[in-house]
């Protein structure tokens, strides 16, 4: 028995073993095959990533070349100068003198006739434009005149229509009258009466057209004089005195006494300032046309402003023994005010070239630019700088503020340029791009 289990057990394990084997080969044939999509779904995550970094990028240039297509411009602000301050080393100076700024445009506004004002519409200090009512004086009486003139044109012209009609019935009587002479059944005296009423009334006709024209032409007189109660400022300024109230009497003339004005206010061209100066004969030939000069005011001594001479006047004061000269100021400033004094130094070519930048002066220092040129955040304060038609960021120092400039002490050097009229939007537009188009 033992010997036929034994058989039998090696009989079952010859049959078996080529199965197990050719199992077991089977199985190591599958983990050395490649798995195909596992493989594409490895090598397809990379290019996924590739589509979508393209596709950001390409939003991204798209949105910045319709923004900014390689033709446009850029974005367009207006820029400063960084200019440095500068004084005059002693003895440079061919000739100083003292003087007081003038303004070549300034009027005191007046009305053309006399009349009580209604409503003053200005202060001092205020700023005007051209054409820009002012004061408003009584018009009742200008007005009714001017319904006046309208009914009288209203009248000229129904008695103009009267007139045709009666025209027209004259020249059918005198037809008929022509007609019954033809036949023998009216007189000649008849046919010259019935012609003459036709002249008659033709000249009538001219008459009334005249009377009409001149009713026109007086209507037209009467709306000027009721557009003349409206004051208004013959030019863009600054009011420097208001000399009327509401209710006074105003007259282009001084003839009304005590209680009546002369004027409504006076206007001055900020922008026609200049400087006049009389200089002694004796030194005159020291000054000539376009010769650099350098105006200090004596209310700001320590800031010189450039000028250049307009022109000698050609007449003397012999009270005075003095020439009288007129001084161009070449950079507009709030501070300067008409009627200041001031200190004038003329220099010749040589001595304007040996300006002392202010970084070598030890009383002031830095650059000046407008006030409105300077920024600030929670960074601190600063500037913007175009290069080209680049504009980068610049942090700044910022010392003391003159007028409409405010100097900066680090940070900027002379002649740089800078974005200028900065606002919310200009530096909203600024953080996103530095591509700029310069206006001045």
């Amino acid at each position: 028995m033992s010997g036929e289990n034994s058989s039998d057990q090696d009989s079952d394990s010859g049959v078996n073993s080529p199965a197990k084997n050719a199992r077991s080969k089977s199985e190591l044939l599958s983990e050395l095959s490649i798995d195909r999509g596992a493989e594409s779904e490895t090598r397809s995550r990379p290019l996924r990533w590739m589509v979508l970094i393209s596709i950001l990028l390409g939003a991204a240039f798209a949105g910045w070349f319709f923004t900014f297509p390689p033709d446009s411009p850029g974005l367009v602000v207006n820029t400063a100068v960084a200019r440095a301050t500068t004084t005059v080393a002693a003895g440079n100076s061919v000739l100083d003198a003292t003087g007081y700024v003038v303004a070549r445009r300034q009027a005191t506004v007046s009305s053309k006739t006399t009349g009580k004002v209604v409503e003053v519409l200005i202060e001092e200090g205020m700023l005007v434009s051209g054409g820009q009512l002012l004061a408003t004086l009584d018009d009742s009486i200008p007005r009714a005149q001017l319904a006046l003139s309208e009914s009288r044109l209203e009248a000229a012209r129904a008695g103009l229509n009267e007139l045709q009609v009666a025209l027209r019935q004259a020249e059918l009587d005198l037809q008929r009258t022509q007609g019954l002479a033809n036949r023998n059944l009216a007189s000649q005296a008849d046919l010259d009466r019935d012609g003459l009423d036709v002249e008659a009334l033709e000249a009538r006709l001219a008459r009334t057209g005249k009377e009409i024209l001149v009713a026109e032409r007086n209507m037209a007189v009467q709306q000027q004089l009721l557009d003349d109660m409206e004051i208004r400022a013959p030019f863009a300024g600054v009011v420097i005195a208001k000399a009327a109230q509401p209710g006074e009497m105003i007259s282009p003339v001084s003839a009304g006494g005590g209680f009546t004005r002369t004027g409504i206010c006076t206007i001055v061209d900020m922008d026609s300032l200049e400087v006049e100066v009389d200089v002694n004969e004796s030194y005159i030939n020291r000054v000539y046309a376009s010769q650099p000069v350098e105006v200090t005011l004596n209310a700001y001594p320590d800031y010189h402003f450039p000028a250049e001479v307009i022109a000698i006047i050609p007449a003397a004061d012999r009270n005075k023994a003095t020439v009288r000269v007129r001084v161009a100021l070449l950079e507009k400033d709030e501070r300067v005010l008409p009627d200041m004094g001031v200190r004038v130094a003329f220099l010749d070519q040589q001595a304007a070239s040996s300006v002392v930048p202010a970084a070598d002066a030890p009383p002031v220092g830095g650059v000046l630019i407008p006030s409105d040129s300077i920024a600030e955040d929670e960074q601190g304060e600063f500037v913007y700088v175009v290069e080209g038609q680049s504009v980068d960021r610049r942090a700044v120092t910022v010392g003391e503020r003159q007028g409409a400039r405010v100097r900066v002490i680090a940070g900027l050097d002379s002649g740089e340029r800078v974005v200028a009229q900065l606002s919310e939007e200009l530096l909203a537009s600024l953080m996103t791009t530095k591509r700029v188009a310069i206006v001045n």
